[in-house]
């Protein structure tokens, strides 16, 4: 193991709080040390919410962790259990919006962090590379956990959410109390990665591809070409979601973040082999190109419309997860599934907590 001195120096993070809250990050061996029981007697049934009920969030606070200041919604008791929900791409904290109520409502502190390259979360010096491979987006999350003292927590998650909550649960097992997975498991392995897989896959992967090439990122970087990729992506993965122009501008604000295109283009280009990461995470990304088993209680979730849902109804990965497990399969609804299914995704995060 580590320890803070090492860690800090290797990392190249600054002094102060910051540097302080990444102490202790070497990866254990087992996923079962430090884990805590789940909530105590049978998980309440939440009430129905219409997606698209709520339509912001209170205020956004910001904390210096790792990196980055952090801006993140809180909502809910300061002092209830922990719930960190994590978006992917192409989204924000948006996608939670609806979830995040019906957890506070429950007594769960929600917490719902702009990931890197997002919203108003910005690096704390413009030398640091715009990395996102995917141990430094898990690091984030510890690093934010850290910061907010929060010693364990629910993660709940989809899209790269669900990559970087899976990450944390295999390397960092005492800071999960439970993990909803949507999509199930998905730490990438980059030499894996470069094998081709079946042409109609291939085809719902189409901007992974685009990105991978100049043109790609000049789209990116491109304010409408940006706003319009990202706008078609919503509508061909979630194809039955009946969302309007206000919702979507809502979440496109996100994208006007300064780091937003480098982010996205270095993490689809890092996952095919075709962008460097860092040396400091290297040993992190050995660690999961093993795809190691996640101990902590699970429930994974499966969009049915999703067209990045593998069939089998989980069967794909579920000798990844050998601690308590549930599985769940979401008919009609598509890739951006907290946002389209609320309340099925915030059934699933106390129902995990009480597995």
């Amino acid at each position: 193991m580590i320890n803070r001195r090492t860690f800090t120096k290797a990392a190249g993070l600054g002094g102060g709080v910051a540097a302080a809250s990444l102490a202790g990050f070497a990866p254990h061996a087992t996923a079962s040390a430090g884990h805590r029981s789940g909530a105590v007697g049978p998980a309440p049934t939440l009430p129905t919410v219409t997606p698209g009920t709520h339509t912001s969030f209170d205020r956004i606070k910001h904390v210096r962790a790792g990196v980055l200041n952090v801006g993140y919604a809180e909502t809910g008791p300061a002092h209830g259990p922990v719930v960190i929900c994590l978006h992917g791409w192409p989204y924000d904290i948006h996608s939670f919006v609806d979830v995040a109520p019906l957890l506070a409502a429950q007594g769960y502190r929600v917490i719902v962090p702009f990931l890197r390259g997002h919203g108003t979360t910005r690096f704390l010096s413009a030398r640091t590379f715009r990395n996102a491979q995917q141990s430094a987006i898990a690091l984030d999350i510890i690093a934010l956990m850290d910061a907010l003292h929060i010693d364990q927590a629910l993660l709940a998650g989809f899209d790269w959410g669900t990559r970087t909550a899976d990450i944390i649960a295999a390397l960092w097992p005492e800071r999960v109390k439970g993990l909803v997975s949507v999509s199930g498991y998905i730490i990438t392995n980059v030499e894996a990665q470069k094998q081709p897989i079946p042409p109609k896959a291939e085809y719902a992967w189409w901007y992974q591809y685009y990105f991978a090439t100049e043109r790609g990122r000049l789209a990116m970087e491109n304010k409408a070409n940006r706003h319009d990729l990202c706008r078609l992506v919503w509508d061909t993965v979630s194809p039955t979601w009946d969302f309007d122009d206000a919702t979507f501008e809502r979440t496109a604000a996100a994208f006007e973040n300064p780091d937003y295109a480098a982010i996205v283009i270095h993490n689809y280009r890092w996952r095919l082999g075709l962008a460097d990461g860092e040396a400091r995470y290297e040993r992190y990304e050995r660690q999961l190109a093993t795809r190691p088993v996640i101990e902590v209680p699970t429930i994974t979730l499966d969009a049915e419309r999703d067209p990045f849902t593998a069939p089998g109804n989980g069967a794909s990965y579920r000798d990844r997860f050998t601690g308590k497990y549930a599985h769940r399969t979401l008919t009609g609804i598509g890739h951006n599934l907290p946002q389209e299914a609320p309340t099925a995704f915030a059934q699933a995060v106390v129902d995990v907590d009480h597995l």
